[in-house]
């Protein structure tokens, strides 16, 4: 049985403001045996003295699109399966040793990447699939041009394509119960307009309130729950009053919503950095001149809808939704998020509050007996300088991954 001992850690506990000196922690057979503030002993694991170092649980993003491997998502939904499939082996692999060890694919990933992950096959954080997310027609996951007829829908026909058009209550239930049967672990629906998507401006609102009630229902009924992309507080409020659990971006949310939103527990999950990149670099990497023009409005209500979700006492998960090249600035979204929230409280939100997300509390987002044994160490203290951080791992020493390292430069 493999096992690491853990010394003169410098521990992060997301329910402490400050660092916890002189912690040790006991990792055997993929899972934390034990942390104590006193020394451990053990006669036959790895010892590793961090020496001061921080020791904390390894990352959650909970918005990423593993197959996003272009800006241009409709021309990504066109590759052949196997070029979709090998571009999405370095986006993993990236997302890993920036210490992001699990995430949760927003649309796309499917069952079968999740076994090449956990076989070994490639190496990457553990996925969370939400299959092909939902849209209706002319939705933010309908990529069809327009023209003078509406082709048959190809889109969730092929590897690459992130989402599916599905319109009516009954249709829309057999899509969710044809991706939970595909290994979807929630489902995940366009409620709204979209900037990387032709035709829907943002206000625009996205399907029935029956169909999302619908979808809504059968995620249930498969002890599941749905996530909504969604945009303005209108959006929002209608996607929480129908069951929705978690909404992606709420760049555009006024105060109603996000009441409404801790009112039903809803968690909300925004995406700063994407803009950022959009803003910067889209146009030059082939972000269609449509979604260029809607992505100022999204951008400017970023950093206040951080401050209606905090006002409102709504949870905030950490999530970048990055495409192309511009998943390099994953680890950028901490940066963001400390200029409102601070350094304490983006981290909890890549740690404690992703894990609920997740619905895995106590076992990621943790360094605590029983949890899984996914730890990074870093050279620094993030809380006083959240810059440790940021950059491809730069100041990453060790990562551990189900207990096993799959980075060590101590």
């Amino acid at each position: 049985m493999n096992s690491i001992l853990f010394r003169n850690a410098a521990l992060f506990d997301p329910a402490r403001p400050e660092l916890v000196p002189g912690v040790s922690v006991l990792v055997e057979g993929g899972r934390i045996r034990e942390v104590s503030d006193r020394p451990i002993t053990s006669a036959s694991a790895d010892v590793v003295d961090l020496k001061g170092r921080t020791l904390m649980p390894g990352l959650i993003d909970c918005h990423v699109h593993v197959l996003a491997s272009a800006y241009n998502l409709g021309a990504v939904a066109k590759l052949a399966n196997v070029l979709a499939t090998l571009r999405a082996v370095p986006i993993l692999e990236g997302m890993l040793m920036r210490g992001f060890t699990t995430v949760r694919d927003a649309g796309g990933a499917d069952a079968n990447l999740v076994q090449a992950v956990e076989t070994g096959l490639v190496r990457g954080p553990r996925i969370f699939p939400s299959g092909r997310a939902l849209s209706q027609t002319g939705g933010h996951g309908d990529s069809r041009p327009r023209s003078d007829t509406i082709d048959t829908c190809a889109c969730g026909q092929k590897v690459g394509a992130i989402a599916r058009v599905v319109d009516g209550v009954d249709a829309c239930r057999l899509a969710v119960r044809e991706e939970i049967q595909k290994g979807a672990t929630q489902i995940k629906i366009m409620a709204s307009g979209g900037v990387a998507s032709p035709n829907d401006p943002i206000h625009y609102l996205g399907y029935s309130l029956d169909e999302i009630r619908a979808i809504v229902e059968e995620a249930s009924n498969s002890d599941t729950y749905v996530m909504a992309h969604a945009y303005t507080g209108r959006a929002v409020k209608r996607a929480v009053e129908c069951g929705v659990r978690t909404i992606e971006h709420g760049n555009l949310v006024d105060a109603p919503a996000a009441q409404a939103m801790a009112e039903r527990g809803a968690i909300a999950v925004p995406t700063l950095i994407t803009y950022e990149a959009l803003a910067s670099e889209g146009a030059q990497l082939g972000l269609p001149a449509e979604s260029v023009a809607k992505i100022e409005t999204a951008r400017r209500g970023g950093l206040n809808s951080l401050e209606v979700f905090r006002a409102a006492g709504v949870p905030m998960a950490f999530g970048t939704d990055l495409l192309g090249e511009s998943h390099r600035l994953q680890s950028e979204e901490f940066r963001i998020r400390a200029e409102v929230l601070g350094a304490h409280e983006t981290l909890r939100s890549a740690t404690l509050v992703a894990a609920q997300v997740l619905r895995r509390e106590g076992q990621l987002g943790v360094v605590a007996a029983g949890a899984v044994a996914d730890l990074i160490v870093v050279d620094g203290d993030p809380l006083k300088d959240i810059s440790r951080l940021l950059g491809q791992g730069d100041h990453l020493v060790a990562i551990v991954k189900d207990g096993q390292f799959v980075k060590r430069a101590l």
